[in-house]
C-alpha cells in the first residue's frame, strides 16, 4: 500500500517532533499529512513552535497510530524540501477548521521528503 493510499483510508492520531537548531524538541499533536503525487508529504502549519523549529532545522519525525486495539502504525523521517504561503492552496488542502476561522494565524503549505519509513513497533529489519 502506498502512503497516499494509507493516509487516505487509515484513521488514526499523530504527532510531528521537530527541533530548532540547537537541538530543542517539540512534539505536537498533527493531522494525516496530504500525500502529493510526487511523493512528498504536505502539512498545513501555523506560525507556531514547530514552524519556527522546522525553519531552523529541517529534519522531523512524523509517528502516526492507527485506530484500534494494539500499537499499528508508522515512523516517517523528514526532511523539509519547500514551503508556500499560498492561501488559496491552503484552503483547498484544509480538511476542517478545529475551531479556527479564516484568517486565524498565518497559515503555510510545507513540504517534506520522506527519508526513511519504519513501522510504529520494532525497526522494521
Amino acid at each position: 500500500m502506498t502512503l497516499k493510499e494509507y493516509f487516505t483510508t487509515t484513521e488514526g492520531t499523530a504527532v510531528l517532533s521537530t527541533a530548532d537548531r540547537e537541538g530543542n524538541v517539540n512534539s505536537a499533536i498533527y493531522a494525516r499529512p496530504h500525500v502529493m503525487d510526487d511523493g512528498r508529504l504536505a502539512f498545513l502549519m501555523r506560525e507556531r513552535l514547530s514552524y519556527a523549529n522546522i525553519s531552523s532545522n529541517p529534519r522531523a519525525a512524523y509517528l502516526f497510530k492507527e485506530n484500534g486495539p494494539g500499537y499499528q502504525g508508522k515512523r516517517l523521517i523528514l526532511n523539509k524540501v519547500d514551503e508556500s504561503d499560498d492561501q488559496e492552496l491552503v484552503e483547498s488542502l484544509r480538511r476542517t477548521s478545529h475551531g479556527s476561522k479564516k484568517g486565524d494565524d498565518i497559515t503555510r503549505v510545507v513540504y517534506f521528503q520522506v527519508t526513511k519509513e519504519l513501522p510504529l513497533v520494532g525497526s522494521g529489519e
